[in-house]
Formats: structure tokens, C-alpha cells, sequence
């Protein structure tokens, strides 16, 4: 009898353990559903376990989520306008490959909600350019007083709120404060980020002495901060289920993209374009915060790289002394010259003048000698620099009438928004101006019009630099160049480079095609 007990104890045992390795099996496809890779690790006498690894980067993000809406109602219009604009997920998600991987690092290491990677998407459609109407900037939008608040320097050279790592760090740490003043509650945290903590705490305070609750979806809040939380849950609710409300999302790989390298002195970009084989473009849009055509003058530099450029740049800068990072220039002092006037000519500072020549004040004196550092290429060879960026920002197309406003002695920002009918924000965001500093006499503004006054003449449209843009292209014959053809179509040699993406090294060939953006009042073209 003992023994037949035995018998039916083992069997039972047997079944159970039967049991229990369908349901890991089981559980194993459900777990293989949602993830790229599922590999086992078995070992002797240890029980056999799944291992999930997404390959996919939205993948590893979506399967954290911990943030949510009481309902979908709360998000249908937010999710309503991405429906009616399929591609705009796709390019945003797509414009985030470099810089997702490192956001999500930062985001995690710090102990915030995963969801907070998606927040540039919200912010900056994660274009490190953005700028906005309240002079907020780069892929988190800080305003300078912030930006200054959390560490992030701009000067000259360099605008930390647009450098990725540094304004990601910053921005990590300045919502893990708001979270801490908000008590753990995340949604506040958001919101206040949008709108600032103190409008959001005294809407709790009033919901509080109302005996009203008091959580983010209750509250009293400015109309865009009403949506920008329901906003940020509607792209998390997107891209975890893309197929449901016709999106495309474009798959980034679960790995870095880009790894930190410190540079310890000033670097002409020339040169690390030249050691790396990135183009120009690239190169500023992974370090957006560079202004000019070269790193910061002063302390160390985080500059992000691709990581397969990386081995072959280090190699380099090991074995290429200090000195030669830049290009200087002796310069004898001639009547009339002061350090201002030296800084615009040599496009530099006059801070890095008198570092570089021991200079006590801004006093120089005839026929002494100054070092100063120059660019070892073109102005249009730095693609995406300030000046470049300014000048594709004056030759952009767009719907309407482009106005150039030369800025005069006594114009304000309130003038010339009267005088063209537009708005102060509209002006700040077409030309990246600062509210706090003055207008700079002979600066050239661009101001979009929808249309033009009846009672304007031609002159009168002369008279205010209006533009009607067309597209010429023009095939080159021989004896012509770069001036030659400027003079003929009233444009600057300079932006027939940035056009056509020439330089200075490829001579023109006969028959080649050149893109010229005439003005159809002010030229002379027939």
C-alpha cells in the first residue's frame, strides 16, 4: 500500500511540474509578442529562464510606460490631430534616431518615468534648432533665465540649451525637482515644467481651499497647459499602438548612436570634420549648441560623435598637438582700430583677444602686434552655424509676402509689429530674437506678410523690401562666375554657395546647373 502511495505521489508530482513548464512556455510567446529576442539560459539542475531583449528602442520604451489618463477621452484631441496628419509622427520619431537612446539613458538613470523621453516630441518635435515666441531653445525649450538656473552657459562661442547631453541632464534634474515639489506626482511635475511652479501651485492651492481634488486634471490651468500633459500621453498612446490610429513610427535600434568625447582646448570644426569624414551639417546638428565655426574659447568642450568615427578621431587628436587645432593670425594694430572693431573683422571675441594676447584692458596701441584666431575655411563652409542658419532663415519659403526690415535708430519690436500688422511673437520666433535685448541698429529683420495692402502702390512695396521669391535655374557658360552671375540675377556670391552647396575648391564647369532664388520686384530679370 506504501509503495503504491508512493507511485500515485510521484505521478501527481509529475503533473504539476508538467504544468508549470507550459505555463512558462506559454508565457514565454506572450513575452516573445512584445519583445525583438527571447533567449534562454539553462544551465544543469537550474530552471530554464526567459531573458527579454527589445531590439527595438519605442519598444524598450512602450513595455515601461507608467503614465496614464483617467480615459481616452482626456486624449482624443491630441491623438485626433496626429490622425489627421499620418506623416508628422513619422518624421518626428524619425528626426529622434541620434538623440533617443541617450535622452531615454539620462531619463532612466535619474529614476523618472520612461515617458519623459517622449517629451522633446512634445517640446521641440526633437529638432535641436527649435526655438520659440518666449525665446525658449533646443530640444528641452529652456528659457535663459532656466537654462542659466540649471547651469546651461551662453556666450558667443556656445548655447548649452541647445547642446543635447547638457540640456538633457539639466532638464532631468529640473523635472526630478518639480517632482519633489509636487510630492511624487508626476502629472504636476509636467505640467509645471510647461507653465512654471508657481502657476500650477496656486491653482492647487485655490482647488484646495474650494474642497475641490486637486490632481492635474482638475485644475484651473492656462489652455496650453491644459493640453500639454494629455498631449505627451497621447504620443506614449501613439506609438504603443501606431496600427490603431494609422501612424508610422520609424524603428530606432536599442543601442547608442552617439558616445561623449571631452575636447580640452579650442577646435576649428574644419579639422574635426576632417579627421572624422562627418559633413557639416551632421556635425551641428549632434553639437546644435556650437554658434561659429569653431568649439568654446575657454574650459573643456563635450563634443557627441557617432561612435564608429570615434576610434578613428581619438587616434587623431593623440597625435596632433595642441597647437595646431587652430588657425592664428599676427595682426599689426592700425589707426583707428580698437578690440570691437578687430572682434567683428576676425569674427571672434574681444574676451579671446585679450586672453590669447595677455591683454589687462581693452587698450591697444598702433603698430603693436595681436594674435587672433581666424577660420580655417569660408563663412558658408560652417553649414549650420548662427550666421548660416540666420541666413537660411532670410532666404526660407513660405506662404505669403516676405518683408526685409532693416532695423532703424528708435524701432522696437512693437514698431515694426504695427507697421507690418504682425505680432511681437511672431517677429521673435521668424528671427530667434531675445525680448530683453535691444534692437541692434542696421540689423536685418524678416517678416512674413499673408498678403498685401490694397492701398500699397509698387513703390510703396519696393520701398519696404518686400520679396516674391522664384526659382531660376541657370546652366553656366563660358566666362561666367560666381560674381558675374550674383551681379546678373542682384544676388550675393555667398548665397549662390549656400544654394548650391559649392565651395571655394570645386571651380565651376561649363554646362553645370546652378539653383538661383530671384526677386522677382527687385531684380532686374526679364
Amino acid at each position: 500500500m506504501c509503495r503504491w502511495f508512493k507511485i500515485l505521489k510521484r505521478i501527481v508530482y509529475l503533473f504539476i511540474l508538467s504544468l508549470s513548464v507550459s505555463s512558462c512556455t506559454s508565457q514565454g510567446s506572450i513575452n516573445s509578442s512584445k519583445a525583438d529576442i527571447n533567449e534562454s539560459v539553462s544551465r544543469p539542475g537550474i530552471e530554464t529562464k526567459q531573458v527579454v531583449i527589445e531590439k527595438d528602442l519605442w519598444q524598450y520604451i512602450i513595455n515601461r510606460y507608467t503614465l496614464s489618463a483617467p480615459n481616452q477621452k482626456k486624449l482624443f484631441w491630441h491623438i485626433d490631430w496626429f490622425k489627421k496628419n499620418p506623416d508628422y509622427l513619422t518624421r518626428v520619431t524619425k528626426r529622434a534616431t541620434p538623440y533617443l537612446y541617450l535622452v531615454t539613458k539620462e531619463v532612466e538613470k535619474a529614476g523618472l518615468p520612461i515617458e519623459i523621453a517622449l517629451l522633446p516630441i512634445v517640446e521641440s518635435a526633437y529638432y535641436p534648432f527649435s526655438y520659440s515666441h518666449g525665446t525658449a531653445s533646443g530640444l528641452w525649450q529652456f528659457i535663459p533665465s532656466t537654462g542659466k538656473l540649471y547651469g546651461l552657459k551662453d556666450n558667443w562661442w556656445y548655447d548649452g540649451r541647445r547642446d543635447v547631453l547638457a540640456s538633457t541632464k539639466a532638464a532631468v534634474k529640473y523635472l526630478k525637482n518639480l517632482n519633489k515639489l509636487f510630492k511624487g506626482d508626476w502629472l504636476l511635475a509636467i505640467a509645471a515644467y510647461n507653465s512654471g511652479p508657481g502657476r500650477v501651485q496656486k491653482a492647487v492651492r485655490k482647488n484646495k481651499r474650494l474642497g475641490k481634488k486637486a490632481d492635474f486634471w482638475h485644475l484651473d490651468l492656462p489652455t496650453e497647459t491644459k493640453g500639454y500633459v494629455p498631449r505627451l500621453l497621447a504620443v506614449a498612446e501613439l506609438i504603443k499602438n501606431p496600427s490603431l490610429y494609422n501612424q508610422s513610427v520609424t524603428p530606432i535600434d536599442n543601442q547608442p548612436q552617439v558616445r561623449p568625447v571631452t575636447l580640452n582646448s579650442q577646435f576649428d570644426l574644419a579639422l574635426i570634420l576632417e579627421w572624422t569624414g562627418l559633413d557639416s551639417d551632421e556635425l551641428y546638428s549632434l553639437n546644435p549648441g556650437l554658434k561659429r565655426w569653431a568649439t568654446p574659447s575657454t574650459g573643456s568642450y563635450t563634443m557627441l560623435l557617432p561612435i564608429d568615427v570615434i576610434p578613428k578621431f581619438e587616434k587623431k587628436l593623440n597625435a596632433h598637438p595642441k597647437e595646431g587645432r587652430m588657425r592664428w593670425l599676427r595682426h599689426k594694430v592700425k589707426s583707428g582700430e580698437s578690440l570691437g572693431y578687430l572682434s567683428n573683422k576676425f569674427k571672434t571675441t574681444i574676451d579671446q583677444i585679450k586672453s590669447v594676447n595677455d591683454l589687462s584692458s581693452n587698450v591697444i596701441k598702433v603698430g603693436e602686434y595681436l594674435i587672433v584666431p581666424i577660420a580655417q575655411k569660408s563663412e558658408n563652409y560652417y553649414s549650420l552655424s548662427e550666421v548660416q542658419r540666420e541666413k537660411r532663415r532670410m532666404n526660407a519659403e513660405k506662404k505669403g509676402f516676405k518683408v526685409i526690415h532693416t532695423v532703424k535708430s528708435g524701432d522696437s519690436l512693437w514698431k515694426i509689429s504695427k507697421k507690418y500688422d504682425t505680432h511681437i511673437n511672431s517677429i521673435i520666433k521668424w528671427n530667434h530674437l531675445s525680448r530683453t535685448k535691444p534692437l541692434k541698429v542696421g540689423k536685418k529683420l524678416v517678416i512674413w506678410r499673408s498678403s498685401v495692402a490694397k492701398s500699397d502702390d509698387l513703390s510703396k512695396v519696393i520701398n519696404t523690401g518686400i520679396d516674391i521669391n522664384r526659382k531660376v535655374t541657370y546652366r553656366i557658360r563660358s566666362g561666367d562666375n560666381l560674381s558675374t552671375i550674383a551681379a546678373k540675377f542682384k544676388v550675393s556670391v555667398s548665397d549662390l554657395k549656400l544654394w548650391n552647396n559649392l565651395n571655394d575648391k570645386k571651380p565651376l564647369q561649363i554646362g553645370q546647373k546652378l539653383k538661383i532664388i530671384v526677386n522677382v520686384i527687385n531684380s532686374k530679370m526679364k
